[in-house]
């Protein structure tokens, strides 16, 4: 090596000039290390604008449907306080169905059982009447229908008899052919 190169190690001049060397070396490093950091974020904006670009209109859109489902849920939400009205009057009704059914039943059992009633009352009322009527056949049948039977017969046998007794006396026989013989012819 040549001399000029040469240094010794206790001098304090090497210390500083390796101290100065490896100085500029780290800053050389530094620099190196810097521009590919620069060169990097360079790529990383670079690619972020166009990630950027791409995404707006996916955001865009993604606004736009975030404010449709936004007006989709204020519908379902508006749409589900009707269907809890409606399920409510549903309910009511149906409670007032159940308890105008309930009375329909009683009424309907009332009035069936009245029914049975009346028809009952009817069906004996109709039973007495014909058995009264019966009596009253039977009672009118002895009572004035035979005695007037007997009267009447009664009555024509003494018509018959007064006739007998009243009718002129018969005539004789040859009286009765002689007038009989003009009407043949």
């Amino acid at each position: 090596m040549s001399p000029a190169f040469q240094m010794n190690v206790n001098d304090p001049a090497f210390w500083t000039m390796l101290m100065t060397i490896i100085t500029a070396v780290s800053f050389v490093v530094i620099a190196v290390a810097m521009t590919a950091i620069a060169l990097a974020a360079r790529r990383v904006v670079t690619t972020v604008g166009r990630v950027e670009q791409r995404v707006e209109p996916l955001i865009g859109r993604v606004g736009a449907l975030t404010d449709q489902v936004r007006e989709v849920g204020e519908q379902v939400q508006l749409m589900s306080g009707h269907l809890a009205t409606a399920t409510m009057h549903f309910s009511e009704s149906m409670a007032l169905i159940k308890d105008e059914v309930r009375e329909l039943k009683e009424v309907v059992g009332l009035s069936a059982e009245t029914a049975r009633d009346h028809v009952e009352r009817i069906s004996r009322s109709i039973d007495q009447t014909h058995e009264q009527l019966m009596g009253t056949t039977v009672f009118i049948q002895s009572k004035l229908v035979a005695p007037a039977r007997e009267m009447a017969a009664i009555m024509a046998g003494v018509r018959r008899g007064l006739e007998v007794l009243v009718a002129p006396s018969p005539k004789s026989i040859d009286q009765t052919y002689a007038e009989e013989e003009m009407f043949i012819g």
